[in-house]
Formats: structure tokens, C-alpha cells, sequence
């Protein structure tokens, strides 16, 4: 049998080919672009999965050659940006897959907090407003200072202006008016606490939190994630109560099926909701989840493409090593050149481990958001704290080298 996926998380593709093979399947990726996967791809055999180079933004094209795939039994949904065609093609092609009025109510970020706040899981005001300087008043009255204001359809933190005072306000207007969104503008107010992430795994309504990855962002007005460790240590009842807490979240929004990545705010009052993602974390979660787990997490992607309820749910808590891993940002625009320091990642402690997301002659052009990742460094120790010092120690000695 044959499992699809329509384009995938960067990294990840050499975990699903094992799950893929070990259940006896085999993997069929459709993309536009190989070159995001060039650092899996290069590690994996030459026949090790099947790929069908295609416009992956057109869904006509995409069916079609999904059609002509002997023996599909499943299509993995694993991105936000391909979520709403990948649901409308397993609908079409009669694969098991998730409702696609769910999935777009997920990808509609005003949509989402519309319905938490009338179910009351979400205190936060969020309107949609035009992008544009003239909407200044509207968001003033209607959400107040400080605020954010979001693409709705936004992903890896593209098209996000967090704001502190009128002037901040209308320059994020004024660039939003110039920015081409996946969606429409959201202003909603501006939490005040650290970011986290609950990695969860649901089937038919019952939700298991895997863990809490931490946050780190970068300081304002840029919106990058710097740094992440997995899986955070929580006072006592504090995982149930996430637990609890996320469940309801993912059941309000019909989510009931597969992985989920929401990312909240630990408030003074408590969490509250940044986003919902129908996927696994990106970056490396899926390898620090994999790792503390102590087995291939990609495995539930395959069962649940089958529409199958996942083994996962059935394991033991972990008790493999933590992670802590540190993206390395372009320090300017320009072209990478390479990395000065790889060489010596090794004399560190933790098992660094790096993970490019670009190679030399890439062309780096965007500064405030994850397109100026250059690559991730991993470590791993007995706890997340431990494990992220480690990875900032490793991570430090790296340079990216950006020539004009």
C-alpha cells in the first residue's frame, strides 16, 4: 500500500519513511520544491520513498496524480499551509482524513478565537480590521494597546506586528497594507507572559498531551522563535490541567483527530491560547518528541492517515532525554557563504547535533521572521533546562557568514 503526503515539515521526512516502511507501506511524497527536504533526502536512499515533483499549490493537478497512485490507501496532512487542500483532496479521493469544514475553521486564526470566546475558553478581544493606517481608531477602541496584529492565515510567524503605543500601531498598519497576506488582518490584544507549546496527539475526541515545549522569542518588534527545549517540567497537577484545558480547546474547534501544536501564553491567570495548529511542532519538536519518547512519533502520522487510532496513545510516558535546540538567524541580508564553527560543535556536551535549513549560495532576504534561519543545533541532557544551556553553549560558537 501507498501513503501520499502532500509536501511535509522540513524535517521529519527520514522518521515517516521508517514508519512508513516498518508497517509495511510505502511513502510517496508530492512537492514543488525538493530542496526543502535536501538535508533528510540526503541521508536517506536514493529509492527509499517515491516523489513526484508538482505545483503542490494547485489541488486540481495534485488529485489527479494522486489518482493515478496504485494502491493509496492514505494522505498525510502534516502542514498548515497545504492543511485545507490536503483535507479537500482525502475528502475527494474518499481517503480517511479529517473534516475539511474543521480544518478551515483552524486556518481562520479570527475564527478560532470567535468560537473559544463564545464557549468562554478565551478572554482575549480580537477583531478583524483592514490592513491599512485608517483602521488606527478601530483597533484603538476595539482592542486597546497593546496589541498584535496577525495574518489570519499566517504561518512561521510571517505577517505578525506586535504594538505598545499609536505610532508602533500605525507603522504595523502601514506595513501590513503592503504585505501580501495568506488571509485577512487580526488585531487582538497582546499577552504579557513566557510562550509554550502543547504537543498533543487526539483520536475520536480523547487528547493526550505528549508534553509542553518552551518558547523563547526574540525581542520586539521582531517575531523569530530562538530557542525551544522539550519537555518542560510543570508543578504538580500542572500536565493534567493542560491537559484539560487543551482537550476542550481542540474539541471546540472539532479538531478530534492527529497531532496538534498550540502554542498559548502562561498568563498570571493562567494559559491562553496563541494558535492552533493541526500538526506536529515544527522545527525540531518532532525529533525531541521522538527521543524523549523513546520511539518514531512519525508512526502516528501513519495511522492516523489510515484512519486508524494511533498507538502512541497507548505508551508509556517518557523517560528518554530531554531536548533543547537553538535556531541560528542571518545576522544581515545578503548570500550565506557557510557557517564559521561547525567543526567544533562536537567538544560540547549534549550530543550536538546540527540541522541545516539552508546551504551556501541560499539568498537570505528576511531578517524579522524564521526565512532568516539558517539552521537549528540540538542537544540533548536530564532536563530541558539543562539540555537548552547546553544547545545556547553550542549554538553560540556558530556563525553564519553573509556576504553582499
Amino acid at each position: 500500500m501507498t501513503i501520499a503526503a502532500l509536501e511535509l515539515l522540513t524535517f521529519g521526512l527520514g522518521g515517516l519513511v521508517r514508519a512508513a516502511g516498518s508497517a509495511g507501506h510505502r511513502l510517496c511524497l508530492l512537492t514543488r520544491d525538493r530542496a526543502v527536504y535536501r538535508h533528510e533526502l540526503a541521508r536517506l536512499p536514493a529509492d527509499a520513498l517515491d516523489i513526484v515533483d508538482v505545483d503542490t499549490l494547485d489541488t486540481a493537478a495534485c488529485t489527479a496524480v494522486l489518482r493515478g497512485v496504485p494502491d493509496l490507501g492514505g494522505l498525510i496532512n502534516a502542514t498548515d499551509t497545504f492543511g485545507v487542500p490536503g483535507a479537500d483532496i482525502a475528502a475527494a479521493l474518499g481517503l480517511p482524513g479529517p473534516d475539511p469544514a474543521a480544518v478551515r475553521l483552524v486556518r481562520d486564526k479570527h475564527r478560532v478565537r470567535t468560537v473559544l470566546r463564545e464557549r468562554g475558553l478565551s478572554r482575549v478581544r480580537a477583531v478583524r480590521v483592514a490592513p491599512d493606517p485608517s483602521a488606527v481608531p478601530e483597533v484603538l477602541r476595539e482592542v486597546g494597546l497593546p496589541a498584535v496584529l496577525k495574518d489570519t492565515a499566517g504561518t512561521s510567524s510571517r505577517g505578525v506586528w506586535p504594538v505598545r503605543d499609536t505610532p508602533a500601531l500605525h507603522a504595523a498598519l502601514t506595513a501590513a497594507s503592503r504585505t501580501p497576506l495568506k488571509g485577512g488582518l487580526l488585531a487582538e490584544t497582546l499577552l504579557a507572559g513566557p510562550v509554550y507549546s502543547a504537543e498533543t496527539l487526539s483520536w475520536n475526541g480523547h487528547t493526550r498531551l505528549l508534553g509542553v515545549c518552551s518558547r523563547q522569542m526574540s525581542p520586539e518588534p521582531a517575531v523569530r522563535e530562538e530557542a525551544a527545549a522539550f519537555p518542560v517540567a510543570l508543578p504538580a497537577g500542572g500536565h493534567a490541567r493542560i491537559e484539560t484545558w487543551v482537550g476542550g480547546l481542540l474539541a471546540a474547534v472539532g479538531h478530534d483527530r492527529g497531532f496538534a501544536h498550540v502554542e498559548f501564553v502562561l498568563t498570571g491567570d493562567g494559559p491562553e491560547l496563541v494558535e492552533i495548529n493541526r500538526r506536529i511542532g515544527g522545527a525540531l519538536v518532532g525529533e525531541a518528541l521522538s527521543r524523549r519518547l523513546g520511539t518514531n512519533v512519525q508512526e502516528a502520522e501513519i495511522d492516523t492517515a489510515l484512519g486508524r487510532r494511533p498507538r502512541l496513545l497507548d505508551t508509556a510516558p517518557g523517560s528518554g532525554p530531554a531536548s533543547g535546540f537553538v535556531l541560528v538567524y542571518a545576522p544581515r541580508a545578503g548570500t550565506l557563504a557557510g557557517w564559521a564553527g561547525l567543526d567544533g560543535v562536537d567538544t560540547f556536551p549534549g550530543a550536538p547535533r546540527w540541522y541545516p535549513t539552508m546551504a551556501p549560495g541560499d539568498r537570505v532576504e528576511h531578517l524579522n521572521d524564521q526565512r532568516a534561519c539558517t539552521g537549528i543545533l540540538l542537544t540533548e541532557g536530564a532536563t530541558a533546562e539543562l539540555a537548552l544551556h547546553r544547545a545556547h553553549s553550542a549554538a553560540g560558537s556558530v556563525h553564519p557568514i553573509v556576504e553582499p
